[in-house]
C-alpha cells in the first residue's frame, strides 16, 4: 500500500490498515451501520416502453446509486453515494445490504462511488470500491465472503477530493490491472500536473503496487489533463475509452493513450493544439450531455447522462479515429423518460442502467442489441 500527492501523511503500514479495515467491517456487518430506508425488492419484469427499446425493471427503493458490479455468482452488487451502503441484488430480485463503509463522508458528489470485482487465484473475488474520507479520496478494496465481506484494505490514498469533480470510477482493464478516473476536484491546475493525483486517469496493479510500464516512473498517473473522468470502457481491440464532463460545453469521450495529454484547464474539445490530444466525440453543451457511465458492447459505447437524462449510443470507429465532432451514427435512447442516468452495466444481452433521482432511483434493463 502506498500514499502518494498532497496526502502523504496518511500513509499506513498493512497492519494498520488491516486492523483498522477490520473493525470496520466487522462493526457493519454486526449492524452499526445508521437507520436507512427499506430496500424495496422487484421481481423482474416488463416496465413501460414509453418511446425506445424494451425495458425491465430490476430494482427500486435506491438511493443515489453510483455503480455496479456483477459478481461470479451473478449478484449485482450496487455502491449508494449518500448511505455509503454496498447493496446486493440477487439473480431473483432480492436487493438486500452486503455492507455499510463508515469511513466513507459524503458531501457533494462525493461519497460511495465507483465499484469494481477481481478475481484473484483460485476462488478469491476482491470487491473494490472508489470512497471519499474526511480527508482525502481513495481506493478500497476487500474479499468477498458468501454474504458478506472481509476485512476493508486500504489500497490507494491521497486522492484529492472536493464539494465537486471527484470522478470516482474503476475498472479492471484487458491487462488485469486496475484503471481509476479522478477529478480535478476544483484545482484546475493539479490537472496538468503529473506528480498529482487529480485529474488523471491513474493505474496500478490490483494489490495497490505501481505497473512497470506506465508511462511515468514510480506513479500511478497514466493519463493527464482531465477535468473529470466518470466513464472507462474497451473496445474489441482493447482500446481505453473514457467519457468526460466539460465546463457547460464541450462534454467528451477520448481515446486514451498512456502519458497523454487531453488539455484541461488549458482547451475543451477539439482545440487542435499538438501539446495536447483532441477528444473524439464532443457535445457542445451539457444539456444533451453530461455524462457518467461508459459501457462498450462489442464496439458500440452507451453512455449513461446525467443532466441530459439519456443514453448516448455512439458507434466506435475502427483504426486511427478523427478527432472532433460527432461519431456518425450516434443516436439518443431513453431521452427525458428515466431522469439523471449514473450508470450502465453490460449484464449478459442485457444492459442495466442505474437511475440517479436520491430515494427515488432504480435499475432497469435494455435487452440488446436495442431496436
Amino acid at each position: 500500500m502506498t500514499a502518494y500527492g498532497p496526502a502523504a501523511g496518511l500513509r499506513m503500514d498493512r497492519r494498520t490498515v488491516l486492523a483498522l479495515g477490520g473493525a470496520l467491517s466487522l462493526a457493519a456487518l454486526a449492524g452499526c451501520s445508521p437507520p436507512v430506508n427499506p430496500i424495496a425488492t422487484a421481481t423482474p419484469g416488463p416496465a413501460p416502453t414509453g418511446i425506445g427499446p424494451r425495458k425491465i425493471l430490476k430494482a427500486t427503493g435506491l438511493d443515489t446509486p453510483w455503480s455496479m458490479v456483477r459478481a461470479k455468482d451473478g449478484r449485482i452488487l450496487v455502491s449508494e453515494r449518500d448511505t455509503a451502503r454496498i447493496l446486493s441484488l440477487s439473480p431473483d430480485g432480492n436487493l438486500m445490504p452486503l455492507v455499510h463503509l463508515p469511513q466513507v463522508v459524503a458531501g457533494g458528489e462525493a461519497g460511495l462511488l465507483g465499484l469494481e470485482i477481481i478475481a484473484a487465484s483460485g476462488e478469491a473475488e476482491w470487491l473494490y470500491a472508489y470512497l471519499g474520507t474526511e480527508t482525502d479520496n481513495r481506493v478500497v478494496r476487500m474479499q468477498l465472503q458468501g454474504s458478506g465481506v472481509g476485512p476493508v484494505e486500504d489500497i490507494l490514498l491521497g486522492i484529492p477530493r472536493a464539494n465537486i469533480h471527484n470522478g470516482g470510477r474503476i475498472k479492471q482493464g484487458p491487462d488485469g490491472l486496475l484503471y481509476i478516473g479522478t477529478g480535478d476536484a476544483t484545482d484546475r491546475e493539479a490537472a496538468q500536473d503529473p506528480s498529482r493525483l487529480n485529474g488523471k486517469i491513474l493505474r496500478i496493479n490490483p494489490d495497490g503496487s505501481i505497473p512497470e510500464a506506465n508511462p511515468f516512473a514510480g506513479s500511478p498517473v497514466y493519463s493527464y489533463g482531465h477535468r473529470n473522468v466518470q466513464g472507462l470502457g474497451w473496445d474489441s481491440s482493447g482500446r481505453l475509452w473514457a467519457s468526460e464532463l466539460g465546463p457547460e460545453k464541450n462534454d467528451e469521450v477520448n481515446l486514451i493513450e498512456p502519458g497523454k495529454n487531453y488539455g484541461w484547464p488549458f482547451v475543451t474539445g477539439v482545440a487542435r493544439d499538438a501539446r495536447f490530444v483532441d477528444p473524439i466525440h464532443v457535445w457542445p453543451s451539457t444539456a444533451d450531455a453530461s455524462p457518467s457511465a461508459l459501457a462498450i458492447a462489442g464496439d458500440i459505447a452507451y453512455v449513461a447522462c446525467l443532466r441530459g437524462e439519456r443514453l448516448w449510443e455512439l458507434p466506435l470507429p475502427a483504426g486511427e479515429p478523427t478527432a472532433g465532432g460527432t461519431l456518425p451514427g450516434a443516436r439518443e435512447l431513453l431521452s427525458g423518460q428515466e431522469g439523471r442516468l449514473r450508470d450502465a452495466l453490460l449484464v449478459g444481452d442485457e444492459l442495466w442502467v442505474a437511475t440517479n433521482e436520491g430515494a427515488d432511483s432504480r435499475i432497469i434493463a435494455l435487452e440488446l442489441p436495442v431496436a
